[in-house]
């Protein structure tokens, strides 16, 4: 029997909270198919063309999104029969659109949400965006900050550094249009600090054989790029070819922009540095009360997310002490 070519789950999200790893970790798994690209952003859409985002890179990156149902069928249609077909798009828990349209459209669906601390995620998404030569706020505090501001001037979602990390309401709303039993909650502390058995709890939600995924590969964190010269020179430069990059493939301006991202780094690399706790003090009140509510909804304790101890990155966390 020809099945209809569509997710037997989603990775929702969240953004730079694991996601990429554990996609492919279970892309791994002989049970499992993974779509290529990995993030289709097409529970994003509405049968439409993605909005017209005007963040620095926003339109370039918005020709990779796939809208039109007959592209994203396309994307199972190599799936082997009896395997468990999967997609990962962080961006779908944030959506309340999404919500909607996957819980209307996938009624059997199963979905799995990787949560890491906030504060965290958001410094981490600050970086990924400065060290790509796109953020042009150099300090963190300040863009962080700037998010009203710039979800109000059109920039995408993935500039909400706050909004992004609002687990806790996100997943109330998402429950209100899927089986709180077809969504599985994981921890990215979990991912970093016991891989085999955060792949195992993911494919026993799954259904799938455990002990099949030994490791999970490293994130794609990136490396840290410090004030000064490199990025006051470049990085205006890469502003300005991604917005150029729109009228041109997307692979295009990808291979052109490569030695200029690399050229932000310069020789060597160098791990981001820890917030301050001072810092964290500052933040964890925007993220109390959810983190509360979050707790609420799960049954699980996420008060170590309370704590003004910065954590670091994927691979600082997995350095031995």
């Amino acid at each position: 029997m020809t099945r209809t070519p569509q997710p037997d789950f989603l990775i929702v999200g969240a953004p730079k909270a694991g996601t990429t790893a554990l996609h492919a970790a279970l892309a791994q798994h002989p049970e499992v198919f993974m779509t290529t690209p990995k993030e289709p952003k097409y529970w994003l859409c509405d049968g439409a063309p993605p909005p017209g985002w005007c963040g620095p890179g926003d339109k370039h990156s918005q020709q990779e999104w796939i809208w039109r149902a007959d592209r994203y069928d396309a994307l199972f249609a190599d799936a082997p029969a009896g395997s468990t077909r999967g997609e990962s798009t962080p961006f779908y828990l944030w959506s309340r659109g999404a919500h909607r349209r996957i819980g209307e459209a996938l009624p059997e669906v199963r979905l799995i949400a990787v949560v890491r601390d906030p504060i965290d995620r958001a410094y981490s998404n600050w970086m990924h965006l400065w060290s790509d030569g796109l953020e042009p706020e150099s300090d963190f505090a300040t863009a962080f900050a700037l998010q009203d501001e710039r979800a109000r001037a059109g920039w995408a979602p993935f500039w909400r550094y706050r909004e992004l990390g609002m687990y806790g309401q996100q997943l109330e709303h998402l429950r209100d249009h899927v089986d709180p039993g077809r969504i599985l909650v994981l921890r990215y502390r979990d991912i970093v600090d016991d891989p085999p058995a955060a792949v195992d709890r993911a494919c026993r939600f799954l259904g799938i054989e455990t002990g099949r995924v030994a490791t999970i590969p490293r994130d794609n964190a990136r490396s840290f790029v410090a004030p000064g010269w490199r990025p006051a020179v470049l990085g205006p430069v890469v502003r300005a070819g991604a917005r150029l990059g729109q009228f041109a493939p997307p692979h295009v301006w990808r291979r052109a922009s490569g030695p200029l991202v690399a050229g932000l780094v310069g020789p060597g690399t160098a791990h981001r540095p820890l917030l301050s706790a001072a810092l964290r003090e500052e933040l964890i009140s925007q993220f109390a009360e959810d983190i509360g509510l979050l707790s609420s909804l799960t049954g699980e304790d996420f008060s170590d997310w309370l704590s003004t101890e910065s954590r670091g990155s994927f691979d600082q966390r997995r350095q031995p002490a």
